[in-house]
């Protein structure tokens, strides 16, 4: 005999006995959705304030509001971090039955297919904007677009807002349709380009900048974006002297403990430190599209700071789900993974 989730029905009592409610925690659902929720409400801000030219709330903690117009905007935004965090509650109120490994899973595949769009956003701009300014190096660009559209493309504004940013949405599609997180291609990739200067240099004597550009802009992305999938994978280098001994109830609350407070909270110093101001250092490169100084390499300087706001991003999701998954260790409940082998080697 099985319960309404599919438990034995002994087993099932015998789980709530131990752990209390087991099947639904919701003030730990609750903590870690509030948190994703105050983070959407923070880049929703974000782009409100630097591309919108919003005040912000800086106007309500003794900031100068510009009109009263100003005012009303400032206490909307503030409005949306509270409103972020009621639909959150909401959520886990009208979903009491979903387990914390349920969620845990939820949080992973929405990270994942955060990941996979990131993926496909470097690859196809990356490409994109190679062939770019290849044809632009080699004056082949008048061409094939025209005079004026090869002045355009010469502007890093131009450029980003109406090749890279179309060619992003394009990403987020495609992730929708696959699941491959596709970072074993971009390695190889970043091998062949890599293989391609230096048979270009040595063999054909040719080298231009957008080559180590392109070089560059997949090895960084292939390195901050993996992050978060190499912790779901337990792939990251572990230095441990105590862990390993500990029992799974003990590990739960290292990991929940340390998701928390080293985790989420370096995530948040980046984004805040990162995306705190105009001049910030996320901030700024985008706001500007800003460029190398070579005149004919890569336009994508400013989707590279931008790395670091994915890195956060990403990262904090992944802490969030981490974080439901070793509660659900400290309770007890079942499913849980061997936080004592790597996937990823």
């Amino acid at each position: 005999m099985t319960s309404a989730h599919g438990v034995p029905a002994g087993m099932s009592a015998h789980v709530s006995s131990q752990t209390g409610s087991v099947k639904n925690p919701a003030p730990v659902r609750m903590l870690g959705w509030a948190i994703l929720a105050v983070m959407a409400a923070f880049l929703l801000n974000n782009y409100l304030n630097y591309w919108q030219d919003l005040p912000g709330i800086a106007p309500i903690f003794g900031g100068k509001a510009n009109s009263a117009m100003s005012a009303v905007w400032s206490w909307g935004q503030l409005g949306l971090y509270g409103l972020m965090v009621v639909l959150a509650c909401v959520y886990v109120s009208k979903t009491g039955s979903v387990t914390l490994r349920q969620d845990s899973r939820r949080i992973s595949d929405l990270n994942a297919y955060l990941i996979r769009a990131a993926f496909w956003a470097v690859l196809i701009v990356g490409v994109v904007d190679t062939v770019i300014s290849f044809l632009r190096v080699e004056g082949l660009l008048e061409a094939v677009v025209g005079t004026d559209m090869t002045a355009e493309l010469g502007r890093s504004q131009f450029r980003g807002a109406y090749v890279h940013m179309p060619l992003i949405a394009l990403s987020f599609v495609i992730a929708a349709f696959t699941r491959t997180l596709g970072f074993t291609w971009l390695a190889l990739l970043v091998v062949v380009s890599e293989l391609l200067i230096v048979i270009g240099r040595f063999i054909f004597s040719y080298e231009q900048a957008f080559m180590a550009d392109l070089v560059r802009f997949w090895y960084a992305g292939l390195f901050l974006f993996a992050s978060a999938y190499t912790l779901l994978e337990e792939g990251h280098v572990r230095v441990d002297i105590l862990y390993a001994s500990l029992s799974r109830r003990t590990k739960g609350y290292v990991n929940a403990i340390g998701s928390l407070f080293l985790g989420v909270a370096l995530c948040w110093v980046v984004l805040i430190i990162g995306m705190g101001s105009k001049q910030s250092i996320i901030n700024s490169p985008i706001l500007s599209y800003e460029t190398t100084q070579a005149g004919f390499g890569l336009y994508v300087k400013y989707l590279m700071a931008g790395y670091l706001g994915v890195f956060a991003v990403t990262m904090m999701v992944q802490f969030v789900s981490y974080f439901m998954d070793a509660v659900a260790d400290i309770r007890g409940e079942p499913g849980g993974r061997d936080h004592d082998s790597h996937a990823v080697q």
